[in-house]
């Protein structure tokens, strides 16, 4: 076998991520290396010759349990020398397991099959798998902490941000909690997609020509040798399975990608310098940069945003691979090998995001500067809609002509208030009616006003900590 260093490799996922993310890449290496399609392949023609057995009747649990323990013995290595010799690779697996299988069997392997009925039901055993085993599991410890930190921080008041513009305030955990329910909800629909990946037996054009040579019933014969590896068959096959359930599956999980961007875009502008809100750790000896040593950087949040833009754009090419012309060519054929690495990037993004979210710093006096830095003009809104409540149509100019006042004379906008009388009292009087405990101090404390921010916060931070129970372990 030969050695190489990781440094000689060319992809950044086989050296530079690879040392970041080991556990991890390991993980999904043991289910999409070559290695493992290689192992998948051999699972899929094993259950192929146990479903010939059981449909002659031969299928005892003793010759099932032989059959499965073979699976181990067959070494890509071996199949890959085999292969220099044919030049195909599914040839080349099937000459070797004919090896490697009592004599008696060796012509019932592959008998029936072409290539694709057992790349594409390979496949979907190895996608289904990384899903299930590696990436859901993941993306639910993310969520976990996007609840856990939604739920924690539900109270802390923070000035909303429209257009990167101060807005009404909210809440940290109410903003964080929007990402909780977005990935929330990617979750349980990547199990659905990935438990619904499809495999095949139906030859070469899809319709079982071969397998009607042999059986009456050649469906009853896919379903069984399918039933082996725990798929079902595509319910229309050409030489390929529907290639809508693999593209379906690949665009949820970019969806699950571009929320983890998307997240890494808000939390690195909250570390801008002006805005201070929070903070990524950093390593008592780790260097922001090469000449400014004072430099500390968001750039974990920066790096998950990176990843993202190199791998998403990828999803052009899963719906290249969507196209084949007539029962098959051969166009996806390099294409769809380079899935595995958006795969491998998406973790690669997800364990950042991870380590992000454990060690967050909240700076919750930063965040209450922030919000109390406008003067009280994020008031604006609630002074409009009181004022239209008590019958004023113009309530919204009278209001806005208040905030310049404001903006011009360098005052507050409670102190622009206090200007007027005639508008302050019918507000103050309006904020009685509501039951409002200090509705002269209401305009100088726009912390008050945050709508049902905690609350929802609260709400859907508890939601999303049980659904990621689910999956986390």
């Amino acid at each position: 076998m030969q050695s190489r260093d990781i440094f000689d490799n060319l992809s950044p996922l086989d050296h530079r991520y690879w040392e970041a993310n080991r556990e991890l890449f390991d993980a999904l290496s043991e289910r999409l290396s070559d290695r493992a399609s290689v192992r998948a392949c051999v699972l899929a023609e094993i259950a192929l010759l146990k479903a010939h057995l059981a449909a002659r009747g031969l299928g005892t649990e003793e010759r099932f349990r032989d059959l499965d323990a073979l699976a181990g013995s067959v070494d890509p290595e071996e199949v890959a020398r085999e292969e220099e010799k044919t030049r195909h690779n599914i040839r080349a697996l099937v000459n070797v397991l004919q090896s490697k299988v009592p004599a008696d069997l060796a012509p019932l392997v592959h008998l029936g099959a072409t290539s694709v009925d057992i790349l594409d039901t390979a496949r979907a055993v190895q996608l289904r798998g990384a899903v299930l085993e590696v990436l859901l599991p993941l993306l639910a410890r993310v969520l976990a902490e996007l609840a856990r930190l939604a739920e924690e921080e539900a109270d802390t008041p923070q000035v909303g941000r429209t257009h990167g513009r101060h807005a009404v305030p909210v809440t940290f955990g109410f903003a964080l909690a929007e990402y909780a329910a977005r990935l929330g909800k990617c979750l349980p629909r990547l199990e659905d997609l990935a438990r619904d990946l499809r495999g095949k037996l139906a030859g070469a054009t899809g319709s079982y020509n071969a397998l009607s040579m042999i059986y009456p019933d050649p469906e009853e014969v896919e379903r069984t040798y399918l039933g082996f590896l725990g798929l079902s068959p595509s319910e229309h096959s050409t030489q390929l399975v529907e290639p809508e359930h693999v593209l379906r599956l690949l665009l949820e999980l970019n969806t699950a990608f571009g929320i983890l961007a998307n997240l890494a875009d808000d939390l690195r502008h909250l570390q801008r310098e002006e805005i201070d809100e929070v903070r990524e750790s950093f390593g008592g000896a780790q260097v922001g940069s090469s000449t400014m040593p004072q430099k500390r950087n968001p750039w974990n949040s920066e790096h998950v945003k990176s990843l993202w833009k190199a791998f998403c754009p990828r999803v052009l090419t899963f719906f290249l691979d969507q196209i084949s012309e007539h029962q098959r060519d051969l166009t996806n054929s390099a294409s769809e090998r380079f899935s595995v690495e958006f795969l491998a990037g998406l973790g690669a993004a997800a364990n950042r995001m991870l380590k992000v979210l454990k060690s967050l710093s909240v700076d919750r006096e930063r965040m209450a500067v922030n919000l109390r830095s406008s003067g009280g003009a994020v008031l604006a809104e609630p002074a409009y809609i009181l004022l239209a409540e008590s019958g004023r149509a113009d309530a919204h100019e009278e209001v806005r002509r208040l905030t310049l006042q404001a903006e011009s004379e360098g005052l507050s906008f409670s102190e622009v208030l206090a200007r007027r009388p005639e508008i302050r009292d019918i507000l103050y009087g309006r904020l009685r009616d509501l039951g409002h405990p200090d509705p002269e101090g209401f305009f100088a404390a726009p912390e008050r006003y945050r709508g049902l921010a905690a609350e929802k916060a609260r709400a859907l931070g508890r939601k999303y900590r049980e659904l990621a129970r689910r999956w986390a372990d």
